[in-house]
């Protein structure tokens, strides 16, 4: 039994729970919601169709979970922990053979009314499978070899079956999720330079066999790759993506171009500008200014879970709430640093800005496990 468990009593019930709701992140949350609302009209051409308005609904639809999620005692999150893992696996393995195939990737599941991408509730069941499993393990046998592997499975599985979509960007946000959240465990870091050294290994290996019948990625990723080492080599083919982002990207100076005035995105020059490149509409139009207090709200939202999380005596709690703040991290993180230039491009949207019904929702549900935990923390 958790310590959360033997304090039942201290719980808060009925209304009281909305009181103690992390009020700050849910702002936060919001304000940058209303960002992606706003540059979503804009890429449009100053209209609410066809991508801010169906935004705008999955936002109300993904509060009002995030909020029945919140109500819900986070021990009963820690026991469904195996079982929200098995059901995205299942998922996964469904797409594997009956997926939608949209743009040569088969990573989503059509159901009519709306279309669901596995790999982005994988993100977080992972980390909820990764904080049960360490909540249950003695701290003490952490780093030990037997039950280093058991995790390591557990993170290998999802990332081969992504890998197949293809889907390089989130296999590797779902080892480097699975990985931080065994290190937040204590799991020792020899075992992680020991990672370092094989992902050297991998790396060398990949461009090794490129070319072969046995390369390791598709023909697209190894452009992608050389893309992002020389976006010159090919402005008008593979480069053309990171190039304009670029242009765009300069031109919004310090306070930008203006509102619906980026000529990169108004005039269909940036490719994907509602999706994977929305970051750079937004640097185009505001600015270095606008650029810099969206990366403010982010931060400031990561501020607020890591408070709650040092401050929550709940060992699954805690290293939830981390696996979240740092999934959400990463997810900002790569996004900013592929349409700078900085990473390769591997199709990483803008969270809770770039239009898609999927990635919302499952961000703010994760964030209601987040203010589950907050809410109910022993007082």
């Amino acid at each position: 039994m958790s310590y959360l468990e033997s304090n039942v009593k201290t719980v808060p019930t009925g209304l009281r729970k909305i009181l103690y709701l992390n009020w700050p992140v849910i702002l936060l949350l919001a304000a940058v919601c209303s960002v992606g609302f706003l540059m979503l009209y804009s890429v449009a051409g100053g209209s609410l169709s066809p991508w801010s308005e169906p935004q705008m609904k999955r936002f109300g639809l993904g509060v009002f979970v995030m909020f029945a999620i919140a109500m819900v005692p986070i021990w009963f999150w820690r026991n469904m922990a195996g079982l929200a893992y098995a059901i995205s696996l299942l998922l996964l393995l469904y797409v594997e053979f009956f997926g939608d195939l949209r743009m040569g990737a088969q990573r989503w599941i059509d159901f009519g009314f709306m279309r669901l991408q596995p790999s982005e509730l994988m993100k977080i069941t992972l980390v909820m499978m990764l904080a049960a499993y360490y909540d249950w393990l003695d701290i003490k046998k952490v780093s030990r070899p037997i039950y280093v592997i058991i995790p390591v499975i557990l993170m290998i599985l999802p990332t081969a079956l992504v890998l197949r979509q293809p889907d390089l960007g989130t296999s590797v946000l779902l080892l480097t999720g699975g990985a931080t959240v065994m290190f937040l465990a204590g799991v020792s870091w020899y075992y992680f330079a020991g990672v370092i050294a094989l992902v050297v290994g991998i790396v060398t290996a990949v461009f090794q066999f490129r070319g072969t019948p046995y390369q390791f990625l598709k023909d697209y990723q190894y452009r992608r790759i050389d893309t992002f080492l020389d976006p010159s080599s090919d402005p008008l083919g593979a480069g053309y993506h990171i190039t304009q982002s670029k242009i765009a990207l300069g031109s919004g100076g310090w306070t930008g171009r203006g509102f619906m005035q980026g000529t990169q995105s108004r005039l269909n020059f940036l490719p994907e500008k509602h999706t994977d490149f929305i970051f750079t509409t937004l640097a185009e139009e505001f600015g270095f200014v606008g650029a810099i207090t969206l990366l403010i709200l982010y931060t400031l939202i990561l501020l607020f879970c890591a408070v709650s999380a040092f401050s929550n005596k709940d060992r699954f709690a805690s290293l939830l709430t981390l696996g979240i703040a740092t999934t959400f991290f990463l997810f900002f993180a790569v996004n900013m640093s592929m349409v700078m230039g900085l990473a390769p491009v591997v199709g990483v949207p803008l969270p809770l800005v770039s239009y898609g019904g999927s990635a919302m929702l499952v961000l703010l549900a994760a964030f209601g496990l987040m203010q589950s935990a907050h809410v109910h923390r022993p007082r």
